[in-house]
């Protein structure tokens, strides 16, 4: 026996609703309609319109049972204006066929004289679900990322005060315009709205055909002379590298291509030589989608981080190896960084800086210790007095090197291994502590040179930043006590100290392998954790809303 209206009422808790009137018959069979296709949802846990699968299975039957299954969208105008704003999902990187924006048109243009109530309902009931999926996808992205990675640990949280039954419905009727709403209730940052600008001339670049291929072969140099030239010339004009008023047709490899062999390395994070070496050939020959891809991921990982954007906070680009303080809005400081290898990758998730130490100590961890430090040691006896590191037993007492059978161990050991502070401690003269159960944070490192590599995938996890004085004085925000000549005195005195911050400083790990310069121009990465394969087919896949815990 199928439940009554208000059964199902009963069910969802909204009594309240049984005292709005219905106005006409068509009303109520548009209304009972629309209950049935609820009930349908509520106790099969499915519900198909047309072929198009219903994915808010929570939200629906509260929105509709909260307004006595009466339609939400009376407007013709509104319904015009909605779809205009899903026209938008490419912008985004989005498909439109996520939306339903294709049946929806052909719903909303059939004449309403021949519009039966399961029709009408049909289509009200389609709109709502898109507008949840639509919002949804702007405020959390697609996909939810602690399905793909438990590190992650980004927020997801609906806007304060604002609950989606009740906005869903103010949303759609209130008289001001949907996007205007939309951005009010989501704005977007600098870097968001510079990929959505650098999305739509790539993808202009595609439905134009693309780039040519550059054919493989020795590497190209300047003064070269080469029937490869001309493609390379033609490759670089498409992305605009080389101005569009240079020779398409010459052979020779001129000061200009050189200029423009640059440029091109530069934005793809190669070793800027000028020469077309192998890196430099696969970046010019990726397709124009793999890039329109890379883009389209960037966006959707920024949307994961929504709910975290705050006045200030620090932001490290794996992917980028480079670390960013962000205070309203504004690149405030920028330093390159070094990450952690492939095989002990850096993790992505969230946390807050909530002290710095001067000339730290550095208490190595047991799967440094087990892989690394204790093979050393077995090799060479003097790698412990060499590089100043301190044997502590369970009590915290200090024990002679020599005494210990290090042959004796494989993996675990009941000792502690410190290396004392000073030039040479593989943090440096700084560390940057935000707890974590990762035990990742930011330092200084004694090994600066590597710095000025292009690939800077060193660590075991750990961020090591350049200029991280620099950095500690954007942090202590104060500069009367803590400026960076005092920084440096500090130091200099080899003394152990701790500052805490006046405010923890949120600090956001994210990957991100296309992303924008301080200038404003794109810049592609190298997926060096190969983690982009990994979540493109989950963006291009099956939609699941996954409400945020309230």
């Amino acid at each position: 026996m199928r439940p009554s209206r208000l059964r199902l009422i009963l069910l969802l808790g909204t009594l309240g609703c049984l005292l709005q009137p219905m106005t006409s018959a068509a009303d109520e069979a548009v209304s009972e309609a629309i209950n049935q296709r609820m009930e349908e949802l509520l106790f099969s846990g499915d519900l198909e319109i047309d072929g198009a699968a219903i994915a808010a299975r929570e939200l629906l039957p509260q929105i509709y049972a909260s307004r006595n299954f009466l339609p939400l969208w009376h407007r013709d105008t509104r319904i015009r204006e909605f779809l205009a704003v899903l026209d938008t999902a490419p912008d985004h990187g989005l498909e439109l066929e996520d939306y339903y924006v294709a049946p929806l048109r052909t719903m909303v243009t059939q004449p309403h004289s021949k519009r039966r109530a399961l029709d009408i309902a049909d289509l009200d009931i389609l709109l709502t679900e898109s507008l949840i999926r639509f919002g949804y996808h702007q405020r959390f992205g697609k996909v939810n990322p602690g399905s793909l990675d438990a590190n992650i640990n980004f927020k997801r949280e609906f806007l304060p005060g604002r609950e989606p039954v009740p906005s869903i419905q103010s949303v759609v009727e209130s008289p001001r315009p949907l996007q205007e709403q939309l951005h009010e209730a989501i704005p977007r940052g600098p870097v968001y709205m510079a990929l959505q600008k650098h999305l739509a001339q790539y993808q202009a670049m595609a439905a134009a055909g693309g780039w040519p291929t550059v054919p493989a072969g020795p590497t190209l140099r300047p003064s070269d002379r080469d029937a490869r030239v001309v493609a390379l010339r033609q490759r670089l004009a498409v992305t605009g590298d080389l101005p569009a008023s240079a020779d398409l047709t010459s052979d020779l490899f001129d000061a200009s291509l050189q200029d423009a062999v640059e440029t091109f390395q530069k934005r793809h994070a190669l070793a800027s030589d000028g020469m077309v070496g192998q890196q430099s050939l696969m970046a010019l020959n990726v397709p124009v989608q793999d890039r329109i891809d890379q883009i389209r991921l960037s966006l959707e990982r920024l949307r994961w981080v929504q709910s975290e954007l705050s006045e200030a906070f620090v932001v490290v680009n794996i992917a980028g190896f480079q670390v960013f303080l962000i205070r309203q809005q504004q690149l405030v400081w920028i330093a390159r960084a070094m990450v952690g290898t492939p095989y002990r990758q850096t993790p992505v998730f969230r946390g807050n800086i909530r002290y710095l130490e001067l000339n730290p100590t550095w208490t190595i961890p047991p799967g440094i210790l087990s892989q690394d430090t204790l093979p050393a040691i077995k090799r060479d006896p003097n790698y412990l007095k060499r590089k100043r590191i301190s044997v502590l037993d369970p009590d915290g007492r200090r024990l002679d090197p020599s005494t210990v059978n290090w042959q004796a161990y494989t993996t675990r050991l009941p000792y502690t291994l410190r290396q004392k502070p000073g030039p040479d401690n593989a943090l440096g003269r700084i560390k940057f502590i935000f707890p974590n159960p990762h035990f990742v944070f930011l330092h200084d490192t004694p090994g600066r040179e590597l710095f000025d590599r292009a690939e800077r995938t060193f660590s075991s996890g750990c961020i090591r930043i350049e200029n991280p004085l620099e950095f500690a004085e954007w942090l202590l925000d104060d500069a009367q006590r803590w400026s960076l000549s005092a920084l440096r005195q500090a130091v200099d005195s080899g003394k152990t100290q701790r500052l805490n911050l006046r405010e923890p400083m949120p600090v956001l790990i994210v990957y991100l392998t296309a992303t924008i310069e301080p200038e404003g121009g794109i810049r592609f990465l190298k997926d060096v954790y190969n983690r982009d394969p990994k979540l493109l087919p989950v963006l291009d896949g099956d939609i699941r809303i996954e409400l945020p815990k309230t």
